[in-house]
């Protein structure tokens, strides 16, 4: 559940972006390609996104304090939810609207070769940036397909990095067909077509993201490999007869709460029952490492035997 690899995927992600987003700008302004200044906007809305990801991993590190005595975890969720409704405001919403616009006003492409070029340049630099996001992702992806690990990663920074260059790649292979069909077949009615579908593919992307971010801020339990793990830890802790409730909330990517109802041995002195509650924490704690609130209720009966 380490940060250190989401923080060089998305520090990768921004340097590339950039570098890339002042590239598509001045290809954009020679060439006057409508594909090339949504592609532009799409690396000035990513550069932007990784920002705000760097920013909201800062701002979850803060301390708890009385009006967050929880801590500020869930910044992250919060943060990577703004990229979301950027991607899908500015991105999307300006490639639809510029490819709709080219579609009714078609124009012809200058210096072509050009535009191909940083194009081509781009895809090899999006390309490194994904790669480092994959590599990222592998330790924490397990067994799992990759879209099982977007669906269930509760760290949002991979999820949002990979699905976002991924979107990068297939885009700018989008923007270098279009390009291509427009310049040599003589048809410039297709670089609004790529511009279009561009506009459409981060439209997809954002609304995954969007929906994806919204179950996290509103309170993911524990995924159902620590669930089996919580649950084996407390049903081995001495005393437990058996295990009434337990109920799980992620309080950030690396902090979950856990909290169980449990029957324990009747007759247990008092002495006697908070030693084995401490004893059921640590268990739990040991199985699942970012476990950090752990609230444990005896059932009613379990302190029968008094003092």
């Amino acid at each position: 559940m380490a940060t250190g690899g989401s923080s060089r995927a998305v520090t990768a992600a921004l340097v590339g972006n950039m570098v890339i987003a002042i590239a598509k700008f001045v290809a954009f302004a020679i060439t006057g390609s409508s594909s090339m200044l949504a592609e532009s906007i799409h690396s000035v809305a990513d550069s932007g996104n990784q920002g705000l990801l760097l920013w909201g991993g800062r701002a979850a590190r803060r301390a708890a304090n009385d009006h967050h005595q929880f801590g500020f975890g869930r910044e992250r969720y919060f943060w990577s939810f703004v990229v979301a409704l950027v991607l899908f405001v500015l991105g999307a919403g300006f490639a639809i609207y510029e490819g709709i616009e080219k579609i009714r006003h078609p124009h012809e492409i200058t210096n072509v070769w050009l535009a191909l070029g940083v194009l081509a340049f781009a895809i090899i630099v999006e390309g490194i940036s994904f790669r480092t996001a994959v590599r990222a992702s592998r330790p924490l992806k397990g067994q799992l397909s990759w879209w099982q690990f977007i669906r269930r990663s509760r760290s949002p920074e991979l999820p949002v990095v990979l699905l976002e260059d991924f979107a990068a790649q297939v885009g700018l292979t989008i923007a270098f067909i279009a390009v291509s069909i427009s310049h040599w077949a003589n048809a410039p009615v297709a670089d609004g077509i790529g511009t279009l579908a561009i506009g459409l593919l981060l439209l997809v992307v954002a609304v995954v993201l969007i929906v994806e971010m919204r179950s996290l801020l509103l309170g993911e339990g524990a995924d159902p490999r620590d669930m089996v793990r919580i649950r084996a830890a407390i049903e081995s802790a001495p005393h437990v007869e058996r295990l009434l409730e337990v109920r799980t909330q992620h309080l950030g990517p690396e902090e979950l709460l856990v909290a169980a109802k449990i029957d324990y041995e009747d007759g247990l002195m008092t002495e006697q029952l908070a030693a084995a509650i401490d004893e059921t924490e640590r268990l739990v704690r040991a199985a699942v490492p970012y476990a950090g609130p752990v609230y444990i209720e005896p059932a009613a009966n379990a302190d029968a035997g008094g003092e």
